[in-house]
C-alpha cells in the first residue's frame, strides 16, 4: 500500500507544519514584547530556553505543538526508564530532574525561571543562534555573540534564517563544516561537532519542517540544511553544498538519493 502510506505521511508533514506555525505566534509574542530580542537561555551560553517559556507553553501534556505527528515516544518514560533502542522518529524528552538531571529551576540575570512538574519533552528544536547571549560570551562550538541574531528586526533575508524544525534536541549550534550521521537512525551522537546532525533527520522522505524569522514555514530538502543562514557568517557554499564542491560519494549512504543543493 505504497499509495495509502504516502498520503498518511503527506497527512503528517501538514501537521507538522501547522504546529511550526503555532510556535511563529509564540515567537513573535515574545520578541514584540522585547524589543526584537529572542529568549536568552538561561545561563551565558544560553541553555536551557524552554524553562522561559509560560508553564503551559513548556507543558508538553497540555501542549501538543511539541511534537512532530512522526515522533512523540520519548525516550525516557515518565518513570525515567530509557527505552532500550533509540531512533530519530522518538522524541527527545523526557527532560526533567529524576530522568535527565534536568534542573527544577535556574536563576539568571535577576530572575527564576521554573521547570514544569512534567518535564520537557518534543521532537522539534530552536537554532541556538536566535538566543540573545550575552555580548562577552560565545554559542556552543566556539562562535562569538555577534554571530546571533541579536534583532529579530533588523535580519537580512529573514526568509534563510531557520528558527524551529525537526530536531533530537531543543537547541542546536549548526556550523557549515559539521556532517550528517554515518547511521540514518542515529539518535544521538554526542559532542558540539555533531550538532548539524541533530537536524539532518529523514522523518518526511529526504525532507524536514522548519519556520523561518521572516515567520514562513516549509519544507527543506535535507541537503538543503547547509545553504540556509545558520548564522549570521554561516558559510552556505561551505563543504557540503554544491557550490562547495560535495561529492556524491562524500554523503552517507542513506542521503545519496535525495536532491543536491
Amino acid at each position: 500500500m505504497p499509495a495509502l502510506s504516502k498520503v498518511k505521511d503527506q497527512a503528517r508533514q501538514i501537521g507538522c507544519a501547522a504546529n511550526l506555525r503555532q510556535w511563529n505566534l509564540v515567537f513573535n509574542n515574545y520578541i514584540n514584547d522585547n524589543d526584537g530580542k529572542f529568549y536568552s537561555g538561561c545561563n551565558d551560553l544560553g541553555y536551557w530556553w524552554p524553562l522561559q517559556l509560560d508553564e503551559e507553553e513548556q507543558n508538553w501534556k497540555i501542549n501538543e505543538t511539541w511534537f512532530c505527528p512522526t515522533a512523540k515516544t520519548p525516550i525516557w518514560n515518565e518513570e525515567g526508564v530509557q527505552k532500550q533502542s533509540l531512533h530519530i522518529t522518538d522524541a527527545w524528552g523526557i527532560e526533567k530532574p529524576s530522568t535527565t538531571s534536568a534542573p527544577s529551576s535556574l536563576t539568571y540575570q535577576g530572575r527564576t525561571y521554573t521547570l514544569n512538574r512534567h518535564g520537557l519533552n518534543g521532537s522539534y528544536g530552536l537554532n541556538g543562534y536566535m538566543l540573545s547571549i550575552p555580548r562577552t560570551e560565545s554559542f556552543e562550538g566556539g562562535l562569538p555573540s555577534s554571530e546571533g541574531y541579536r534583532d529579530m528586526y533588523s535580519v537580512p533575508n529573514a526568509s534563510e534564517v531557520p528558527v524551529f524544525l525537526d530536531a533530537l534536541r531543543f537547541d542546536f549550534w549548526p556550523q557549515a563544516n559539521q556532517a550528517p550521521a554515518m547511521n540514518e537512525f542515529e539518535f544521538w551522537v554526542p559532542g558540539y561537532q555533531y550538532n548539524m546532525a541533530r537536524v539532518c533527520i529523514n522523518r518526511h522522505r529526504g525532507f524536514t519542517s522548519s519556520s523561518f524569522l521572516d515567520w514562513s514555514v516549509r519544507r527543506v530538502g535535507l541537503k538543503e540544511l547547509w545553504t540556509l543562514k545558520w548564522h549570521r557568517n554561516f558559510d552556505i557554499v561551505g563543504p557540503w553544498t554544491k557550490a562547495g564542491g560535495v561529492q556524491a560519494s562524500s554523503w552517507p549512504d542513506w542521503l545519496r538519493p535525495f536532491k543536491d543543493y
